[in-house]
């Protein structure tokens, strides 16, 4: 294949996920970032070449693609109405991080505190994921923290089925932008919608499972843990495993 080809292949996938993510144009200098940046991967010099000619540094503005995309998401899902966990909330909960993490989070939904502040995992539980991030050696603002359901459930119940079915896509197009080297679901509810299974989170946690080619850890809810204490050595022992995929 030569570099002219590679470089309309890489294009057209280039717009057509934009084009999925509800863009409805590109600026032509940011559509030749994106051509500079893959095609640099497979060794093209001649891109490499344009790249000298129009200007240095193009590799370093990678995440503002994904930063768009997600605010492009963001207005899309808009003041949403599209299940009956609208009429109690008070605030969309929709995610917050690194565009480009290479951990993404994700738990089942807001609780009161981030109800309040439209933020995920700032009560209690969200203490003690920071402190877990803290301890892996990383700061909140470098991984990516959401949920699979963006409003709070009334009482902090668990998220009905409609209401997983309604506002997964969201969480499933936030994976696709961010594209982490590892998601970490934390608890039974995250898990389970997205893998799609019913087992147990104490039989699966621990394990690694494939969501569409990137590796999940599975592992319990830091609401769980505050409960049961004596099992935060098992997620601690979770981690250590994230951490050693990141290395490989």
């Amino acid at each position: 294949m030569n570099n002219k080809t590679e470089i309309v292949e890489e294009l057209k996938k280039a717009m057509e996920f934009y084009q999925e993510l509800g863009f409805k144009y590109l600026p032509v200098k940011i559509e030749q970032k994106f051509i500079i940046l893959e095609a640099r991967k497979r060794g093209s010099a001649e891109v490499e070449k344009r790249e000298s000619e129009n200007g240095r540094g193009m590799t370093s503005e990678l995440p503002d693609f994904r930063t768009s995309a997600l605010k492009s998401l963001r207005d899309e899902i808009g003041d949403c109405q599209r299940c009956k966990l609208c009429k109690n909330r008070k605030n969309i909960v929709f995610g917050e991080g690194q565009a480009e993490a290479k951990i993404m989070f994700i738990g089942e939904g807001p609780g009161r505190d981030e109800d309040i502040q439209a933020r995920p995992f700032v009560g209690e539980a969200g203490k003690l994921l920071t402190s877990l991030i803290i301890k892996l050696g990383l700061k909140r603002e470098e991984v990516y923290i959401a949920n699979i359901v963006k409003c709070r459930p009334p009482n902090n119940r668990e998220p009905e089925e409609d209401e997983i079915i309604m506002c997964r896509p969201f969480v499933e197009r936030q994976i696709e932008i961010i594209k982490p080297k590892v998601i970490v679901s934390l608890g039974k509810v995250a898990t389970h919608a997205l893998l799609k299974v019913k087992t147990p989170i104490s039989k699966i946690r621990g394990n690694f499972f494939d969501y569409r080619g990137i590796p999940l850890m599975p592992t319990f809810h830091p609401a769980y843990l505050l409960r049961n204490k004596k099992d935060k050595w098992l997620t601690w022992d979770d981690m250590q495993k994230v951490l050693e995929k990141l290395k490989n």
